[in-house]
């Protein structure tokens, strides 16, 4: 058990006994496709006896087929992960609504979602550099100094919203970023009223970006949509008044899709 398990066993959230039928689920990959009851024990530190009851349990469900004396997992186990296979549709629907975003507005174009206390982008239609870095998909940045980081943040409940904050290092990126704890829940709580989150100058001095956020079929925020301009090209009004409705037009018409997913 990692320090996390353990943390989340002393707090009473951890079901230990969930945890390790994954860990005998997880005991079977590419190279270990049948495994005996002494191998899955072996692979998923269990003793034998724990081990077959797991076995057995994934079997009556439908997860397990055993021959005997080999088990093997059954094609039924790719359920577990539909709902991420799905997930990852998300940039494909994403990008043809970026194209055309960015062809209204003229700007450079993102999608992200949020990985712990950083964004990810998943989806980009760059139009000019607008940056020091290059921004490629797969690049991180601190959620708390971003307009989709605040839009994904506004999505969560206080609570979690909170522990974000407390796990995030809050540092100054420039002179212009909120590192307050308590400034940027009152902001991230503004930014779940109004819709959509603007931040100028906090990330990259001269970058300023505005974002919305994309809702699954349950209303779940799940990713956010922003256009980034120059701060030396247009007032922060400007931007707002120009970039606000285009961006959630685009949100609607990506969540309409979704909901088909």
């Amino acid at each position: 058990m990692d320090q996390d398990e353990a943390d989340a066993a002393a707090s009473g959230t951890f079901v230990q006994s969930f945890a390790r039928g994954l860990g005998v689920i997880r005991a079977f990959d590419a190279d270990h496709p049948e495994l005996s009851l002494s191998d899955v024990a072996r692979r998923a530190e269990l003793t034998r006896a724990a081990a077959r009851r797991f076995l057995l349990t994934l079997e009556t469900l439908g997860y397990v087929r055993n021959d005997g004396r080999m088990f093997a997992l059954t094609p039924r186990v790719l359920e577990l992960g539909f709902s991420y296979l799905s997930a990852l549709s998300l940039p494909e629907i994403v990008q043809p609504h970026l194209e055309r975003l960015s062809r209204e507005v003229d700007e450079s174009v993102s999608a992200a979602v949020l990985d712990g206390t950083d964004i990810v982008y998943v989806a980009r239609v760059p139009t000019r550099r607008i940056m020091s870095v290059r921004i490629t998909i797969g690049t991180r940045f601190p959620a708390y100094a971003t307009s989709m980081g605040r839009v994904l943040l506004a999505g969560m409940p206080d609570e979690s919203l909170l522990g974000v904050l407390d796990a995030s290092d809050l540092r100054d990126l420039t002179g212009r970023t909120v590192t307050d704890r308590s400034a940027l829940s009152d902001e991230i709580r503004r930014v779940r009223e109004q819709g959509w989150s603007l931040v100028d100058g906090e990330l990259e001095p001269g970058l300023r970006s505005i974002a919305v956020p994309l809702h699954d079929r349950d209303g779940r925020v799940v990713a956010a949509l922003n256009v980034s301009t120059s701060a030396t090209r247009d007032s922060a009004e400007r931007v707002r008044d120009a970039s606000v409705p285009p961006l959630v037009r685009a949100a609607a018409a990506i969540e309409a899709e979704l909901r088909l997913v």
